[in-house]
């Protein structure tokens, strides 16, 4: 009689935990690296935001402004460096290099740089004699100036996300993974890495109200950043520890990574010159459509989040209060990233790449709508709202946050996931070079791009702000989102050509 095969795992463990024993000598310390990333990602990114929206002279019209015009060309600057030194060092040596000067730098804020800002920064009349002189759309810029080491820390928070969470952990993923490992590997290493919202989120909360018992004559926010910045250090160094101890442990053992040599190690042959790599790049119909779907969720996030931030800046008016606010935002968005990780692992597993990635992009068009239409017409509902005990800003507020809540856990739960098994069947300098291109501009790109749509219409349009150019900014949301859907298609016909031609037989 022959015998009854039995499923690779259980029904329960299936669903959230599809991770062989022996994988998690390599699984758990990737989860790891995840985690102290992500956690600092999650914390540099409440900062910068009540830095410059409560920062004196400033506001939350100075977002566009500097991701636009500051983030952005750092961005290319950096693509640049980090694409020279790829030629240069070794994988282990580019990762160190990478992650090195912004730990230094968020160290250096907090215990330097901020306690002496009577010092660095100007007054803020100074800065209001400015802008009364200059032309109307310097206004902004001028404020920008005026909170200057602000906007550095914001810029390095922005180039954090693309450079250490999108380029150089998911690149080694890539080249670490194989294929047959990653719709239950990467789903796993996201489910793990919501930890870390959570916990940034929740210590986040506990260091801003905490230092409202302060002593009399202390620096609240003082304390809450030598905090919450001694953590992001602590979680820098131990990053690159444990990404050593892959390289010395984990990676020479070929049940893990079964190539000839470790990922990184220079070979004996000459590279292309590194123009022509991004000339090969960016001739690449495949690379273009996913930096597509990442510029398109760029615009699409930053054109919600810009008004929302808006109306968090006149509810919350001090950096403490903001920064509380927006680590209970990361808290929820976590505890709902957690549910939609095991609810997208399944989804992956599931159905076919198209029908994961078109889900984040038909949910940001559905309830970005509706958050566009309720802010439009808020005024028109405060009678209701007033029967409830709440105001029209206070509930545009919340909605903006609970939109927001599931957008971005369904943008780490599927999106990330889809986007990066995308790179897998590229050769290994694309997987390099071509990330780095894509992943660190494409992302700044789409920031950028919402960033200037808003940034032009805050410039030239005599005392715009963000509640009256609304209406212009919702119809070119829904084009966006639109265009999104379309590349979505268009990259899965491709993916699905190099599955036929690898052999696989899955999706």
């Amino acid at each position: 009689m022959s015998e009854v095969m039995q499923p690779e795992f259980g029904k329960w463990r299936k669903v959230f935990f599809p991770i062989h024993a022996y994988e998690l000598k390599k699984v758990i310390p990737m989860s790891l690296i995840f985690f102290f990333i992500l956690f600092n990602y999650s914390c540099l990114r409440n900062i910068k935001d009540a830095l410059v929206v409560t920062g004196p002279g400033s506001d939350a019209e100075v977002i566009p402004f500097l991701k636009g015009f500051c983030v952005m060309p750092s961005a290319v600057i950096f693509m640049l460096l980090y694409a020279k030194a790829s030629d240069i060092l070794s994988n282990e040596k580019l990762f160190y290099a990478t992650l090195t000067p912004f730990i230094a730098f968020f160290g250096a804020f907090a215990f330097l740089i901020y306690p002496n800002l009577s010092l660095l920064h100007p007054s803020v009349e100074t800065v209001h004699a400015w802008q009364a002189a200059a032309p109307e759309f310097l206004r902004w810029p001028l404020a920008i100036v005026g909170i200057w080491s602000y906007a550095l820390f914001y810029i390095l928070a922005e180039i954090w996300g693309s450079a250490i969470l999108s380029l150089s952990f998911w690149q080694f993923a890539n080249q670490v993974t194989k294929t047959s490992e990653a719709k239950r590997v990467y789903a796993f290493f996201g489910l793990m890495a919501q930890v870390a919202l959570l916990f940034s989120g929740w210590l986040g909360e506990k260091f801003s109200v905490m230092t409202d018992t302060s002593a009399a004559g202390m620096d609240p926010w003082q304390i809450s950043l030598n905090w919450l910045m001694g953590m992001v250090v602590f979680s820098g160094i131990s990053t690159m520890l444990i990404y050593r101890w892959i390289y010395a442990y984990v990676l020479p053992d070929k049940r893990f990574y079964d190539k000839p040599e470790l990922p990184g190690v220079s070979k004996k042959k000459k590279k292309a010159p590194f123009w022509q790599s991004l000339k090969d790049i960016f001739m690449s119909p495949y690379l273009l459509l996913i930096a597509s779907l990442i510029v398109c969720y760029g615009i699409s996030i930053n054109l919600m989040e810009g008004l929302w931030k808006k109306q968090l800046g006149q509810y919350c008016t001090n950096p403490n209060a903001y920064n509380a606010y927006m680590s209970r935002y990361t808290f929820w968005t976590g505890i709902c990233s957690i549910i939609m990780m095991i609810v997208g692992g399944n989804v992956l597993r599931a159905f076919r790449w198209f029908t994961a990635a078109a889900i984040t992009p038909a949910i940001t068009l559905l309830l970005g709508g509706l958050f566009f239409i309720f802010v439009l017409f808020k005024e028109n509902l405060s009678g209701l709202l007033g029967t409830v005990g709440i105001t029209p800003l206070v509930a545009a507020v919340l909605l903006g946050t609970v939109i927001l809540t599931i957008a971005k856990s369904t943008k780490y739960a599927l999106f990330d996931l889809t986007k990066e098994m995308a790179y897998i069947p590229l050769s290994e300098e694309m997987k390099v070079k071509g990330k780095a291109v894509v992943d660190v501009v494409g992302g700044r790109l789409g920031k950028a791009g919402g960033a200037w749509i808003q940034a032009a219409m805050l410039a030239l349009i005599s005392g715009a702000t963000y509640f009256t150019i609304a209406p212009y900014v919702f119809g070119i949301f829904i084009c966006i989102c639109s265009i999104w859907l379309f590349s979505v298609k268009k990259l899965s016909v491709r993916i699905e050509k190099a599955r036929i031609a690898s052999g696989e037989t899955n999706a």
